[in-house]
């Protein structure tokens, strides 16, 4: 198997350098709460994507176990089951993990929330079992798989391809399908050829095709078009997008010493995952059947990820949100939402 790329490593650890040191700053205002100030439940929730592996790392670590007596995971597994804990959940989701652009959207649509950081800055493939493909450009007059209609995988893909001067519907055939697993899946069984994944689907579908050595089992699958290094040469920007990250909600809202504490464990957790892939992908893997530990460990090599508080985020993340607002503006709730949406820490 082609080597993993490791294009933002070394950006990667000046970030969580940046991160400890936040942290430490943190820790020092963020004392551990006497008993009479713990919460008796604090529910952390997301997809099993990077940006959740250090919600599960605080779960699992009892990382906040000086905040609240119980700290649970909760996945969800898709953008409508996103929507409804988001929308229903009646204060039981505290934070939650979610692609940024639904957090916009349900911020404008009036739903209690607030941006804490984002963290994931791009996880967005085409995989292919032809090597030759390097652009999206590459992909036209073929069928590609994608997960999550009009959410973020197909959003990112439309708005590169218009970018290109390509129409998305008449130069390409897309097969929309249920999530990157699905499409995974369909991909390892000989079903499509191509498709856009994320990690760590990606990783998940490499790994399983590398294990089958008889391609008539398995076909070979290659990384295809980085579609973050499409979008910084389609845009002429950084090759990044902030696609994920950590919205707060619930009993949250109205304790910002809790925001505060839990900013500082999530980076500490997001720095864990990023040093020990192979503990951190033996740690996912456990919670879902169709994950490996290599498959997620890989991806955590693979990843983008850089812990960035939502308030130093904004001026990526209007560039970001302007785009879709062009394309097509309910995608974030009809306008760019306004300063509540982005926590900060009171100074």
């Amino acid at each position: 198997m082609t080597p993993l790329p490791h294009r933002l490593r070394r950006k990667l650890g000046g970030c969580l350098t940046a991160a400890a040191v936040f942290a430490a700053a943190l820790s020092v205002a963020a004392a551990p709460a006497s008993a009479a100030e713990k919460l008796q439940k604090l529910t952390l929730s997301g997809p099993f994507a990077a940006v959740s592996y250090p919600l599960i790392h605080i779960a699992e670590s009892g990382a906040l176990k000086d905040v609240a007596e119980t700290v649970e995971f909760v996945p969800w597994k898709d953008p409508d089951q996103l929507r409804v804990l988001a929308i229903d959940g009646k204060g039981k989701v505290d934070f939650i993990a979610m692609p940024s652009n639904v957090a916009a959207n349900l911020y404008n649509r009036g739903v209690r929330l607030q941006l804490v950081n984002i963290s994931t800055w791009g996880t967005l493939w085409l995989v292919s079992r032809d090597k030759s493909l390097k652009t999206l450009a590459d992909f036209q007059g073929k069928e590609v798989l994608m997960p999550f209609r009009a959410d973020m995988p197909d959003i990112v893909f439309q708005t590169l391809a218009d970018q290109a001067g390509l129409d998305p519907k008449k130069n390409f055939r897309l097969r929309y399908v249920g999530s990157p697993l699905d499409a995974m899946q369909l991909l390892i069984a000989r079903q499509a050829d191509h498709a856009v994944l994320s990690e760590p689907a990606v990783s998940i579908a490499l790994r399983k095709t590398k294990s089958f050595p008889v391609s008539v089992v398995a076909p070979d699958l290659y990384r295809s078009a980085d579609l973050q290094h499409e979008w910084g040469r389609l845009l002429k920007r950084e090759a990044r997008i902030p696609q994920a990250g950590i919205a707060a909600m619930g009993q949250a809202l109205a304790n910002p010493k809790l925001v505060e504490r839990f900013q500082q464990a999530y980076a500490a957790s997001l720095k864990w995952c990023e040093s020990k892939p192979d503990d951190c992908g033996a740690m996912v893997a456990k919670r879902v059947d169709m994950l490996t530990p290599e498959g997620v460990a890989d991806s955590v090599r693979a990843d983008n990820t850089a812990f960035v508080p939502a308030h130093e985020a904004k001026a990526e993340l209007e560039f970001f949100f302007g785009q879709l607002h062009a394309r097509q503006p309910a995608l974030i709730g009809g306008k760019l939402p306004d300063a509540g949406f982005y926590y900060a820490p009171k100074k």
